[in-house]
């Protein structure tokens, strides 16, 4: 039985990294109605980041926070950038643009850092393991688990109780009106995605010790927060939080239990739920 415990924290952990990764998603996705499919070679830029920049100190880890976030918030104003004139042409035009956009970034990276996973190194004082339900377990990622937990506590305030994330609210609810006050709604959508990517790109910087940056990790974390948000519900940071736990135990528990069928079980639980409740877990409000 401790050996499942243990297995069930690393299924938070791995849940919190999607999470990361999904609430940015979720948001460009949900709040702002662009399906960005370049989201995952944006961690996998954050983990390649870690890699060059974390050396086992504190001070490498700093400059890889500080540089991926710089790097993802360029990144999402990029993206805002292309996608604008896509806006109104549907989401399978937005979907092309930004998976092939993530095809060439993802060829640029292996070129630049050959076809071998690059694990990335953290401080030297969380390198080591503490006791867990009798089990040796990472230092590393139990303080992975405290730091995501916080940005997701904050992400949520930031949304919900800030004049910041009433702006974004109402650019959703009614753009037109808000145009109309003066503000410049170009700058929010931009906002947004600027900040959805860097969360991407941190996720992957504090990320790579556990999920390392490798040829296909960025294919593999988009799937996977995909499957976050249509389980959490669209456009929800709540939902995209309950659907990453989810997803994360489903996928810890499913490979110690059942490893050939793991990928199914990941599929039906996503079945059940939208058979169950067709907005995902918590569903978004939105203004009429």
């Amino acid at each position: 039985m401790s050996g499942y415990l243990v297995t069930a924290v690393d299924g938070v952990a791995f849940g919190l990294l999607l999470y990361t990764v999904a609430a940015g998603l979720s948001l460009v996705f949900g709040v702002l109605d662009v399906l960005n499919l370049a989201h995952g070679v944006l961690y996998l830029a954050g983990a390649y980041v870690s890699y060059l920049l974390a050396d086992g100190g504190w001070r490498g880890l700093a400059l890889a926070v500080c540089g991926g976030v710089a790097a993802g918030a360029l990144g999402g104003l990029a993206l805002s950038a292309l996608t604008r004139t896509l806006a109104h042409r549907g989401h399978l035009d937005q979907a092309l643009a930004t998976l092939g956009l993530a095809y060439v970034a993802a060829d640029l990276f292996a070129t630049a850092f050959g076809g071998d996973a690059k694990p990335a190194s953290p401080p030297a004082a969380l390198a080591g393991s503490v006791p867990v339900f009798g089990h040796a377990y990472p230092v590393y990622r139990l303080v992975f688990i405290a730091v995501a937990l916080a940005l997701a506590l904050a992400g949520h305030l930031a949304f919900t109780r800030t004049s910041l994330g009433a702006l974004v609210r109402a650019t959703v609810a009614d753009r037109d009106m808000v145009r109309a006050l003066g503000v410049d709604t170009r700058l929010v959508v931009g906002g947004v995605f600027a900040a959805g990517a860097a969360l991407a790109v941190l996720g992957g910087v504090l990320g790579a010790p556990i999920l390392g940056a490798g040829p296909g990790v960025d294919r593999s974390v988009l799937v996977l927060s995909l499957v976050v948000v249509v389980v959490g519900g669209v456009g929800s940071l709540p939902g995209a939080f309950c659907g990453a736990l989810l997803v994360g135990e489903v996928q810890t528990l499913g490979v110690r239990l059942a490893p050939s069928y793991a990928p199914f079980l990941l599929f039906g639980v996503m079945l059940a739920v939208l058979a169950s409740r067709p907005g995902g877990l918590v569903p978004t409000v939105r203004a009429t």
